[in-house]
């Protein structure tokens, strides 16, 4: 079965992309020569700002523009509730206290371009533009009260969802040195394009790293490494539409919600017998009339909407779902180690994997720089 709906839970939050490039000052003795080099060097560039007075002060800038391109993919746990279902631009339904959701996997990979330029010699500003794929897996099952007001699932399903997506955004990556090791505080904000969606979904993403740059005998050549953390925040709110014929085939729809209320009408009469099992001294209970309202709204609730679905049937091929939902990660956080290998100052190689907590990820790129 073919939930279109659900599409809306993976987001391009993975869609970011940064190129671990910084301003360096190497420091100790053996560095003198090099650092006295570039302090007799006049800086033939117009960026960065101050770029001719950081090189007077001894820092080995890299070249101020570049391009580079990576392959970035992941897995990630997500949560979803608040969700709620209409039919025909009608009356939506919380399905909160109805739909129970055991999985939500999100799976993405993409390519990325980000042009990037050094505005400051410690502040890199970037443009991200994307365009990947990706899968979600998920699990829910549909539950009703029974006599004892015990939820019982009726239906259980699980659905797999393929689609492409573009993302564009910017970003900015601040740098400092410490003690000859050096930090990067990488954040940036996307807008990726999903065509089931009504709005493009935003995302924020906070990676901070802190490295060791170590120097080859070969000039300007080098390997970083690098640990971190990678901090994902995305527009919790989604809405949509999507055609009915287009989840299901009518016989099924018919089939299902056939089934539905005859599961709905099933509970109803337990819930009653229970009910009028009482005596009028435990149906003055608090606690029992409670269990009493609380099955009759949930029951009242699937049948209205297995009503409206069974209206928008009658003509699924014209008919439409709309639907909304809040959706996180499961965790916000994750740990990154890193490595970059600089082949000169135009070229460098890097690889990054983000692990621990509810999320993987991998990332493969390349850069070119050059002095504009």
């Amino acid at each position: 079965m073919r939930h279109y709906f659900l599409i809306v839970i993976v987001f391009f939050f993975f869609l970011q992309a940064n190129s671990q490039v910084y301003t360096n000052k190497d420091v100790g003795k053996k560095y003198k020569a090099e650092i006295d080099s570039i302090k007799t060097q006049e800086y033939p560039y117009v960026l960065p700002i101050l770029g001719s007075k950081a090189a007077d002060k001894g820092f080995n800038l890299p070249y101020p523009a570049g391009i580079s391109t990576q392959y970035f993919g992941q897995e990630s746990d997500l949560i979803i509730n608040n969700l709620q279902v209409g039919f025909n631009g009608g009356e939506k339904y919380n399905l909160d206290d109805l739909i129970r959701f055991d999985k939500a996997v999100a799976r993405a990979q993409a390519i990325t371009f980000r042009p990037d330029i050094w505005l400051l010699p410690f502040l890199n500003i970037y443009g991200i533009f994307g365009r990947g794929s990706a899968s979600t897996d998920v699990g829910f099952g549909v539950w009703i009260p029974d006599s004892t007001n015990t939820p019982q699932e009726i239906i259980s399903t699980e659905t797999k969802v393929e689609f492409n997506a573009t993302t564009a955004g910017f970003g900015m990556t601040p740098t400092f040195g410490v003690a000859g090791f050096w930090i990067a505080l990488d954040m940036n904000m996307t807008w990726t394009d999903v065509p089931q969606l009504d709005n493009p979904a935003r995302t924020f993403v906070f990676g901070p790293r802190f490295g060791k740059t170590i120097n080859f005998k070969k000039e300007n050549s080098n390997i970083a490494f690098w640990v971190g953390g990678f901090r994902v925040e995305l527009n919790s709110g989604t809405s949509g539409e999507v055609k009915m014929n287009e989840v299901l085939p009518v016989d099924e729809w018919n089939s299902r919600l056939q089934e539905g209320n005859a599961k709905v009408q099933e509970s109803q009469l337990q819930v009653n017998a229970w009910w009028e099992g009482l005596s009028s001294i435990e149906q003055k209970n608090p606690v029992n009339i409670a269990k009493y309202n609380t099955a009759t709204a949930a029951l009242e609730k699937a049948g209205n909407l297995l009503y409206a679905a069974e209206s928008a049937v009658e003509t699924a091929s014209r008919s439409s779902i709309q639907y909304s939902m809040d959706k996180k990660p499961a965790d916000k956080w994750n740990f990154i180690v890193g490595s970059q290998f600089q082949l000169n100052k135009h070229f460098m190689l890097r690889a990054e994997a983000g692990f621990l907590a509810s999320r993987n990820q991998v990332t493969v790129g390349i850069q070119y720089r050059f002095g504009i």
